[in-house]
Order: structure tokens, then C-alpha cells, then sequence
């Protein structure tokens, strides 16, 4: 098999294209000939030395993929060669092949494309937590997505819509607000040239969002801190950005407004059970067409040198696909 291995976390140029060994499968592990795998911010950080998860060196990249059972371990009984399935692992996924915790993958529903879901277990089970468990998103209220073109963004969006919010989608240009448009927001805000608050004041009638979905940090989370309805819910998500913002502490409290954190991997570990039904209710809304990857740009595996490049200057639309011919 072939792997991208990282044996130094300097950056994305410590990754090297290597023939491998093909691992065999340890009890409760099956082995996954991956079709496709997408490139999320995580797995930039993680080839940075800047994520929370620091893998044992080597490691390959790649928390997200698809593909067909190859063979199965000890212990696995739900799971046979040639099911087709989608798994997050946190590494491994920029290969040809990987072995993966049975526990950790999703079998497939018929019809469902592997690039479609190669970019949907870590995307959506991410955003479907974030906005309706830790933000008790509700029909009828006003959502703001920020980074609202990217993968999570676009997810935001489009769960938004499934349960019938106002969806404010803000983003860096007039082409990725065309793009959130296209999928179902409400409205845009384009924040290289307009200005925030005052866009979100007008749009919201003075009151402001009731839910804030963030993955962007930085110098955005103050003003639409300052923004947020009452009793607004502010959701963490990430820091593409860069920079980690510091809030003043008197914002929540005269807000009557909270602050929340959103790690799904760990709520995915902690709360295996109600992620299952998360996904669940996710698959059939991607079968009735509420939700669907937006997948701007498809690359081979061999090309991931490209794809973060395009990651680390913010150019994806939707998601970034690896594919193995």
C-alpha cells in the first residue's frame, strides 16, 4: 500500500508519499481500501504540531474517509468485505488502505457516493452537535454562520435550513456568499467589505442572532459577540483564523448570552450512543436531499501537497476530496 506519512510535524512538507506494508487488522479493526478521503482544517493543524491530538511519530495524515471492507479482525461480527463505509479515526485516511476500530466507522446506506461521504461523518456530526445538542438551535430563530463557504460552514447552513432557521451566512467574498446562497441561507454578509455589526443589526431588526456558529475566531468573535440576541447561544467550533480571540467577560453576562464549546470528537467517545442517532438522523436527511457535501474541489491522493495549499490560504469552497483511482 501507499501512505502520506508525516515523520516530523514541521508543516505539510513533512509528508512524504511511501510504499508501506498493508496492515492486517487487530481484534475489533477492520481494513478499508479508501476511495476517497476529504482534508479538514485539523488535519492541516495536525501536520503542524499545533492540533490537541499528537499522534506517535510516524503517523498518517487524514481523519476522514471512505471505502470498501477489505477484511475484518477478531470480534467484528456488524461489518464484512466488500461493505461499503465511512470512517473518522483522526489519522490514517491519506492512503490507499487503513485499518480503522469497527466502532469508529459507518456502513453505508445504497446510493450514497463515497466522495459525498468521505466529506460527512466529521463535517456534519460536528455542525448537527454543535447547532441542535450544545446550542438547542430551534425553528423560527436566526443563525449566524461565520466561515459560512467552508466545509463546516456550508453543513451549518444546511442543517440551519433542515430545522427551520433564519440562516445568515457570512463570508470572505461575493463568490463564497453566491455560493451559500445557492445551498439555502437567507441572507449574506460579505465581511471583507461590509461591516458586521451594523449588516447584522439591519438584518436582524436590531436584535441580533440568537445563535452564532464560529469557526473562524480571530478578530470576528468580539463584534458579533457584541451582536448576539439575548440569551444567544455563541458556539466554538474552531480557529481557522489563526488566532485564538479573548472575550471580556462582561459580554455573556449583559447579554444574558453563553459562550459554548463544541468538541465532537470527544462527545463522539463520551456519548457514543447519541452520536449514533445524530448520524442517523443526519443519513436520512441526506437521503431526503436536506443535506448534501459541498465538494468544491477533487484532487488524487497523490496531489495532497496541492490541497494544503489550497487549505492553508483559505481558497476551498465546501470540502476538499483525495480520491484513489
Amino acid at each position: 500500500m501507499h501512505a502520506w506519512l508525516c515523520e516530523n510535524p514541521t508543516g505539510p512538507e513533512s509528508v512524504t508519499w511511501k510504499e508501506v506494508p498493508t496492515p492486517e487488522p487487530r481484534d475489533g479493526e477492520v481494513r478499508v481500501a479508501i476511495k476517497a478521503a476529504s482534508l479538514n482544517f485539523p488535519d492541516l493543524l495536525i501536520v503542524q504540531n499545533r492540533y490537541q491530538l499528537k499522534p506517535p511519530l510516524p503517523f498518517v495524515p487524514g481523519s476522514e474517509f471512505a471505502g470498501v471492507v477489505e477484511a475484518v479482525g477478531a470480534g467484528v461480527s456488524h461489518l464484512k468485505p466488500g461493505d461499503a463505509v465511512a470512517a473518522f479515526s483522526g489519522t490514517g485516511g491519506f492512503a490507499t488502505q487503513a485499518c480503522v476500530s469497527a466502532a469508529a466507522t459507518l456502513p453505508l446506506p445504497a446510493g450514497v457516493a463515497f466522495d459525498d461521504a468521505a466529506a460527512f461523518v466529521l463535517t456534519y456530526g460536528t455542525t448537527h452537535h454543535a447547532l441542535l445538542d450544545r446550542g438547542a438551535l430551534r425553528a423560527g430563530e436566526t443563525l449566524l454562520v461565520l466561515g459560512a463557504a467552508g466545509g463546516v460552514g456550508t453543513a451549518a447552513v444546511q442543517i440551519g435550513k433542515a430545522v427551520g432557521a433564519t440562516v445568515i451566512a457570512a463570508a470572505s467574498s461575493d463568490e463564497k456568499c453566491a455560493l451559500c446562497r445557492s445551498i439555502g441561507a437567507d441572507a449574506t454578509i460579505d465581511y471583507s467589505r461590509e461591516n458586521l455589526r451594523e449588516r447584522l443589526k439591519e438584518l436582524t431588526g436590531g436584535r441580533g442572532p440568537d445563535v452564532v456558529y464560529d469557526p473562524v475566531g480571530g478578530d470576528l468573535a468580539e463584534p458579533v459577540f457584541r451582536s448576539i440576541a439575548w440569551r444567544g447561544r455563541y458556539l466554538v467550533i474552531g480557529f481557522a483564523q489563526g488566532a485564538i480571540p479573548s472575550l471580556p467577560l462582561n459580554l455573556p453576562l449583559l447579554k444574558g448570552a453563553s459562550l459554548v464549546g463544541v468538541f465532537w470528537g470527544d462527545y463522539a467517545r463520551r456519548e457514543p450512543q447519541a452520536n449514533a442517532r445524530a448520524l442517523g438522523e443526519l443519513l436520512r436527511w441526506y437521503r431526503e436531499g436536506k443535506v448534501k457535501p459541498v465538494i468544491g474541489q477533487r484532487l488524487p491522493m497523490t496531489e495532497l501537497p496541492q490541497a494544503y495549499t489550497l487549505m492553508g490560504s483559505r481558497r476551498v469552497l465546501g470540502k476538499l476530496v483525495l480520491v484513489n483511482a
